[in-house]
This record gives C-alpha cells, sequence and structure tokens, in this order.
C-alpha cells in the first residue's frame, strides 16, 4: 500500500488529519465545555505547524532536496507537539500530592510577562494540566495527541527516506 502513496496524498492527508484534530478540539471546547490548558493549547499550535507545512508540501509537492526540507518541518512540528504531549502525560500521571499549583491562565501570562518567560511557564505546567477531563479507550487526550504526533513524524521521515531512496537522489 505505501508503494502506491505518493508524498503529495500523504501531506494533503496530514493537513486533513491535523485539520480535523483541530477542529475536534475546538467542539471540546466550545460544545462540551472542556476548557485547554496551556499545553493543551501549545499542542494545538504543533498541530497547525505540521498542518501548514503539509499543505504547503502538498502544494508544492517538492522533490530532492525540498522533500527533506519539508519532511523536517513536519518532523520537527511533531518532535515539538511529542515533547510537549509527553510533558502533559507525565503531569498527568504524578500522583495527587506532587501535581504543581494552578497557576494564572494563559491570557493573564501574555499580557504580562515577555514571551520567553510565557514559554518557560506555560512548558512548565501546573495544576490545570493535571486534570483529566476526557477519555478514550483509557487515554487521555494528550496521549492521543501523542500518538499522533509520533505517528505523523516518523511516518513523515519513513516516507520521504524511501521515495528519495527509490528515485536515486
Amino acid at each position: 500500500m505505501l508503494e502506491k502513496l505518493t508524498l503529495r496524498t500523504w501531506y494533503l492527508g496530514v493537513a486533513i488529519a491535523c485539520a480535523g484534530l483541530l477542529a475536534y478540539a475546538l467542539y471540546t471546547e466550545y460544545q462540551l465545555f472542556l476548557d485547554p490548558c496551556p499545553l493543551c493549547i501549545f499542542q494545538r499550535v504543533a498541530f497547525v505547524w505540521i498542518g501548514a507545512w503539509a499543505l504547503l508540501a502538498a502544494v508544492h509537492n517538492p522533490h530532492g532536496r525540498g522533500r527533506w526540507f519539508y519532511g523536517s518541518m513536519v518532523a520537527l512540528g511533531a518532535a515539538a507537539g511529542t515533547w510537549i504531549a509527553g510533558r502533559h502525560v507525565w503531569i498527568q500521571g504524578l500522583p495527587p500530592d506532587e501535581v504543581p499549583d494552578c497557576g494564572p491562565g494563559l491570557s493573564y501570562l501574555m499580557d504580562t510577562m515577555p514571551m520567553m518567560d510565557v514559554l518557560r511557564t506555560v512548558l512548565t505546567g501546573d495544576g490545570s494540566c493535571a486534570e483529566q477531563q476526557w477519555d478514550f479507550l483509557g487515554l487521555s487526550m494528550p496521549a492521543w495527541t501523542l500518538i499522533w504526533y509520533l505517528g505523523l513524524g516518523v511516518l513523515t521521515l519513513f516516507l520521504v527516506y524511501r521515495k528519495t531512496r527509490r528515485a536515486g537522489q
């Protein structure tokens, strides 16, 4: 099956998958009233990054070094998303007495702190990140996003490698 899959089709599928995942995140926020924590918001940013680069790659349909450039951009977003989601899963797995205290909301942080301090504070995570409001098949939303990041990143690099090797470049 992977033999017939073109990179253009793969990247289009990745862009559609990211759009679908983001749409579901917005659905859970605005219809199910599950407020995203700061780490959830940064996971959304990673999906936007991956989806945008995948869409550009699908439109451009690169060859040679361009394949590696777009594949690297998708993999970079997937790696960042993997780190953020992994941290989120780790925080959710902490015993209740080890969970960090809840901090101020993201909008307050953005209004009162320099951007690097906001990133440092948010990526540390807080008590709101430990709350598990949703699960499917026993896995929390951050665990599912972790699976998606790993799958999208690894498969993208695998397909780029395979198609580049097959083309003899």
